[in-house]
């Protein structure tokens, strides 16, 4: 059997020059694109390891916060501070140098919970309300007793209060 000549026909001559220079043209497009895909996975896979670092780092802070939160809390937490606000000042029609001394008359009343248990103070909480309520403020020559609206006992004890004039 005989393969027919067909390099020396013209026609066929530039048929093979075209499929070999498509092909060499479809081998660059190729290429590029894949070079231009394997930039974007690069870039990607970047961006990733990066924000697996960064939680890693973040997880590590927070295990960390979680331990110290675990040693606190099996320390007794205690009042480091004491908050009082007069509800009814207005009311009243006090000034404000009259409520800075109530608040800090008291505050000096019970100033002796400061630095006291949470959970001990929270099982004598009527033991505190009843002193507050049972105690005479003398200020300017005018007698006012407290009656309790809220008591929050927590970090800082906070005591929400009523005022009235005593007799």
């Amino acid at each position: 059997m005989h393969i027919p000549p067909y390099y020396k026909k013209e026609s066929w001559q530039r048929f093979f020059a075209g499929g070999f220079f498509g092909a060499v043209i479809a081998f660059i497009i190729y290429l590029y694109m894949y070079g231009q895909y394997y930039e974007k996975w690069l870039e990607d896979n970047m961006n990733l390891r990066s924000q697996i670092a960064e939680l890693e780092k973040q997880n590590e802070a927070l295990l960390e916060n979680e331990k110290e939160m675990d040693e606190k809390t099996k320390e007794k937490v205690v009042v480091q501070s004491i908050e009082v606000e007069i509800d009814n000042a207005e009311q009243l029609k006090l000034d404000r140098l009259i409520v800075h001394q109530l608040k800090d008359a008291i505050k000096k009343e019970i100033d002796s919970v400061v630095g006291r248990d949470i959970v001990s103070l929270s099982e004598n909480d009527q033991l505190l309300i009843s002193t507050l309520e049972n105690t005479v403020y003398r200020v300017e020559d005018i007698d006012y007793t407290a009656s309790i609206n809220q008591l929050v006992i927590a970090p800082t004890l906070k005591l929400h209060l009523s005022l009235d004039f005593s007799s």
